[in-house]
């Protein structure tokens, strides 16, 4: 079942988190709050104001979490290949390199959200996958 939370409901937590560079290059990277609870590996979906897409968390040398890649499906997102949409976001946006973004947790563990600050953004939750379902789309997916 789908419900739609806007970014403001009571419901969403929200963190502050920099958009910062992988290095010395212009890839973007959102390092993840302690808060979140996610690991390397995960893929969850992330919707960049509003636009729905899916990342892989990844873990730096320092073994900090943080997402540097956004696709457009579960399976780019896992195989970090496709467009980066998040440098698609930072490029086009009004996020830059070295600025603040919102990290919005829309369910815990599958489903979050970036967005501009001060931009309010209605998501569309499922509630998180139930956990039998996940696991055939993981088996298929190989």
């Amino acid at each position: 079942m789908t419900e739609r939370v806007p970014s403001d409901h009571e419901a969403i937590e929200t963190h502050r988190v920099t958009v910062e560079s992988v290095g010395r290059t212009d890839r973007p990277r959102v390092a993840l709050p302690d808060a979140v609870d996610l690991q390397d590996g995960d893929v969850v979906s992330l919707a960049l104001d509003g636009d729905g897409y899916y990342a892989t968390v990844e873990t730096n040398i320092q073994g900090e979490t943080g997402i540097a890649h956004v696709a457009d499906n579960r399976r780019l997102a896992r195989e970090r290949e496709g467009e980066n949409r998040l440098a698609e976001w930072v490029r086009d946006g009004t996020v830059s390199l070295g600025g603040s973004a919102h990290l919005d947790i829309v369910t815990d563990g599958t489903e979050y959200g970036l967005r501009t600050p001060g931009t309010r953004v209605v998501y569309t939750s499922t509630g998180g996958a139930d956990s039998s379902l996940a696991d055939i789309a993981e088996d298929l997916d190989g």
